[in-house]
C-alpha cells in the first residue's frame, strides 16, 4: 500500500537538509519496501515567491490526503519587510493551524560522541535524554484579538492574547501523559501560574489529567525556574509539558544541551497520529548555499515520523543508529566540528548516514 509524503523543503537551509532526509528514506524506501511516494510542494517564502502567499491552496490541497509531511525550514531576511500576514512563518502557523496539529514532540537526546560539543559540563549533560511536549496550535501565537491599535492619547500600542480553552489543555496532557508513561513516568508542567490567569488555569486542568495517570509522578514549575533548571540540572526532566510559547523558548534553550541545534528533531501530531515532522531550528540565510548545514536533525526528524505516524518502530531505530554510526565515524558538520574529527558538508553528512545503513543491512 502506497503512503503518501508530502515534502515541503521551504526556505533557506532547508532545501539542503531535506534533501539529506529524502535520500536516507529513499534507501530505506527500497532496502525495506515502505511503500513510500514523495511529492514536492512550496511554503512559506518560496511559496510566497510564487504564489504570493505563504501557504497556497495547491499545498493546502498536498498536505490534507498526505499520510506525513516532511518540512525543512521557513523565513529569511528577504521577506522581513512584508506585511506580517504574508510573511513566510505565516505559512508555517497556517499548516499546523489546518491540520490541527496541536501536539509538538521535541526530543533532546545527547549523544555521547558530542559531550564535548555541549557548553556545559560532560557531567552536567552526558545520558540527557529529556522530551518537551508542546502545546502548538493555541495560546499566544493564534490568540484573538492581536495587532498594533492607536490609543485615545494618540500612542500606538502592540498587543497579543494568550487564551487556552479546557479541552485544549485537556487533550496536550494527555497526549504528554502517554508519552511519559512510555518513558520514566515523571512529567513536569511548565507554567507562569503565578502571574497569568490562563496559564493558572492551564496548572488546574493538567492537575485534574494528572489523576488519570496515577503511574506518573506530576510535578510543576514556573517557566523562568525551569529554563534556570534546564542549564542547572537537566538530567532532572523526563517529560516536560508545557504552552506554545514557552515550549518555543525552552525546547531552543534544551537545543545547546545537546551539542547543537542542528542535533533536535520534532515531530507535530494530530489526534489520529498524522503528522509533520521538521527539526526545530530555522532556516539560517546566513548559511543557505553553502552546503554547510547539519542534516542530521531532519534525518533524525524522519525517523519520528516512521516511528509516531508509521509505526515503523525498526526502520525508525535504523536511522537512529546509522546517525550513531556516522557520529562513530568521527564525520562532523561546522557546528558540532572539534579538532581531530573529519570535517564534512551537509550532503556528506548525509553521505555518511546513508554508509552506516548500508553497513548494517
Amino acid at each position: 500500500m502506497t503512503k503518501k509524503i508530502a515534502v515541503l523543503a521551504g526556505d533557506g537551509i532547508g532545501t539542503e537538509i531535506v534533501a539529506e532526509a529524502i535520500k536516507v528514506l529513499e534507501f530505506l524506501n527500497a532496502d525495506m519496501a515502505l511503500g513510500f511516494e514523495f511529492e514536492n510542494g512550496l511554503i512559506g517564502g518560496a511559496a510566497y515567491d510564487v504564489h504570493g502567499t505563504p501557504f497556497p491552496q495547491q499545498t493546502i490541497d498536498l498536505v490534507t490526503p498526505a499520510d506525513a509531511i516532511l518540512l525543512g525550514a521557513v523565513g529569511g531576511y528577504k521577506w522581513e519587510s512584508l506585511d506580517i500576514s504574508m510573511r513566510p512563518e505565516k505559512g508555517l502557523l497556517g499548516l499546523r493551524s489546518t491540520l490541527n496539529l496541536f501536539s509538538n514532540l521535541r526530543p533532546a537526546i545527547l549523544y555521547p560522541q558530542l559531550a564535548a560539543a555541549s557548553t556545559l559540563k560532560p557531567e552536567i549533560v552526558s545520558g540527557l535524554d529529556l522530551m518537551i511536549v508542546r502545546e502548538l496550535t493555541g495560546g499566544i501565537y493564534f490568540g484573538q484579538p492581536r495587532g498594533v491599535r492607536v490609543l485615545e492619547n494618540g500612542e500606538r500600542q502592540g498587543f497579543n492574547t494568550a487564551t487556552y480553552t479546557e479541552s485544549e489543555i485537556r487533550r496536550i496532557a494527555h497526549s504528554a501523559f502517554k508519552i511519559a508513561q512510555k518513558r520514566n513516568k515523571k512529567l513536569c508542567s511548565v507554567d507562569k501560574a503565578n502571574v497569568l490567569e490562563c496559564t493558572e488555569f492551564w496548572r488546574e486542568i493538567v492537575t485534574e489529567v494528572g489523576k488519570e495517570y496515577p503511574d506518573v509522578a506530576l510535578s510543576h514549575m514556573y517557566v523562568d525556574n525551569a529554563a534556570m533548571q534546564l542549564v542547572r540540572a537537566p538530567k532532572q526532566f523526563d517529560v516536560i509539558l508545557t504552552s506554545n510559547l514557552f515550549g518555543d523558548v525552552l525546547s531552543d534553550c534544551a537545543s545547546m544541551l545537546t551539542g547543537s541545534i542542528g542535533m533536535l528533531p520534532s515531530a507535530s501530531l494530530n489526534e489520529t497520529g498524522k503528522g509533520m515532522y521538521e527539526p526545530i531550528h530555522g532556516s539560517a540565510p546566513d548559511i543557505a548555499g553553502k552546503n554547510i548545514a547539519n542534516p542530521l536533525a531532519t534525518i533524525l526528524s524522519a525517523a519520528m515520523m516512521l516511528r509516531y505516524t508509521f509505526n515503523n518502530e525498526a526502520a525508525a531505530a535504523r536511522i537512529e543508529q546509522a546517525v550513531n554510526d556516522a557520529l562513530d565515524a568521527n564525520v562532523r558538520t561546522v557546528d558540532i566540528y572539534s579538532e581531530g574529527m573529519t570535517k564534512v558538508s551537509c550532503s556528506e553528512m548525509g553521505d555518511a548516514v546513508v554508509t552506516a545503513l548500508k553497513n548494517r543491512s
